[in-house]
């Protein structure tokens, strides 16, 4: 991969990782622990590889 990258790449990129996050912990709380993790934040820079990089 290019060391340097495009902005369209850049503001995908940013934007998946900020999806990644975990969720806050008021929110484990309020739902007695039956939300751990959001459907985006299983992804890892291992498995699974963004579309058009």
């Amino acid at each position: 991969m290019a060391r340097n990258k495009d902005l369209p790449s850049k503001v995908r990129r940013a934007k998946k990782l900020k999806q990644n996050s975990s969720v806050p912990n008021w929110v484990i709380q309020r739902t007695g622990g039956k939300v751990r993790s959001s459907p985006y934040s299983r992804r890892t820079w291992r498995n699974t590889r963004l579309k058009r990089d």
